[in-house]
């Protein structure tokens, strides 16, 4: 009798348990600054309070292995995963030599593109892979760092995503000359050895297939060189990188990153850039994870609108992003495409309306 009345109390624990919506366990991710004058007591606390809406890991962009070694022990002490989020590729003040030469002869360190932080390197230099391989190291090797996050790590955009072609002015209907790298007479010889072109006599570069391939594979060297320091020091590697790849990272700013030694990718999938709505999330992201063949994880970056209540009025396309009503359809179209989870960028702009929704999401 006593085992009848257990099997009852079994199965109708199970249905009142089947009545009761429960939250997906999906990994919330937030890429977040860090400065020499961060608060790291306010720091500790903005882990704690995403911790309890759900975040498992944060991606803070410095390269100050002291600030790191702080921020990745207060991460660690609320039970976050830390990625130390690095810029890479463009970067100021370092020795004229190892930056990018673009297609007018012009050097990034002295002719940036766009912006003035625009300082491209040339991924080719060996001294640039030898500069990022102890660059990268030393920061893996802090102990409180479980990942090394590659930002940056790429071309300049030779061609723009199109939300912010009236941005700049620009109407890029082909490779935009000012933009595309390297021309540096290391890479042209280089080049010419491998495939017998000499790229300074074609007429129109974007058009040799070889070549576009040449500058792909020069960066994905160097994120495999990277990623030999730090997994000797034992930690992961995780990587930014652009929507795609074939879509549009390849052709953008060379980044085949499906062929990159990574342990986890941060596609940035911000669809406003690209002048598409949530839904386009669902298609890219099915792109990302198929390229990827399962060998790591994708986390799908969402970018969100912190004035998301006048976005209509902002005209800075890097203002908008996702208002409230459309995280449920982002969330679950790289959810059900196969992501991982997902990034926010960032947990600064998350209005408590963008929280709620996000919760209700995954429920």
């Amino acid at each position: 009798m006593k085992n009848w009345i257990f099997v009852i109390l079994a199965a109708v624990a199970l249905l009142a348990g089947c009545d009761s919506p429960k939250k997906q366990e999906v990994p919330i991710y937030v890429w977040s600054g860090i400065g020499p004058n961060t608060n790291m007591d306010q720091l500790q606390a903005d882990f704690r309070d995403w911790k309890s809406k759900g975040v498992v890991g944060v991606c803070l962009n410095n390269n100050n292995p002291e600030i790191v070694a702080e921020a990745a022990k207060r991460a660690h002490a609320e039970g976050l995963e830390y990625h130390a989020w690095i810029p890479c590729m463009v970067r100021g003040g370092l020795p004229h030599e190892w930056y990018a030469v673009n297609r007018l002869g012009q050097k990034a360190d002295e002719f940036p593109v766009y912006v003035d932080y625009y300082k491209a390197l040339d991924p080719r230099n060996s001294e640039v892979h030898e500069f990022f391989r102890k660059e990268m190291a030393e920061i893996a090797a802090i102990p409180e760092v479980d990942y090394v996050q590659l930002d940056y790590i790429r071309y300049p955009d030779v061609i723009l995503a199109r939300g912010l072609w009236d941005k700049y002015g620009l109407v890029m209907n082909e490779e935009y000359a000012p933009a595309d790298y390297c021309y540096c007479p290391d890479c042209v010889a280089a080049f010419k050895e491998q495939t017998g072109i000499d790229i300074l006599a074609v007429e129109d570069p974007s058009k040799v297939a070889e070549w576009a391939k040449f500058r792909c594979d020069a960066v994905t060297d160097l994120v495999n060189d990277i990623a030999d320091a730090v997994h000797a020091q034992g930690k992961k590697l995780s990587a930014d990188v652009f929507p795609g790849p074939d879509s549009y990272a390849v052709g953008m700013v060379r980044q085949q990153w499906n062929e990159w030694d990574v342990d986890m990718f941060f596609p940035m999938n911000y669809n406003d850039f690209y002048l598409e709505g949530p839904e386009w999330l669902r298609t890219v992201v099915d792109e990302e994870v198929k390229s990827v063949g399962g060998k790591a994880p994708v986390i799908s970056g969402l970018f969100i609108c912190r004035e998301w209540q006048r976005k209509a009025s902002i005209e800075d396309p890097e203002g908008h992003g996702l208002i409230p009503s459309e995280i449920e359809e982002a969330v679950r179209g790289s959810l059900e495409s196969g992501a991982t989870g997902i990034c926010l960028f960032t947990p600064g702009d998350m209005t408590p309306e963008h929280w709620e929704a996000l919760e209700k999401t995954l429920k």
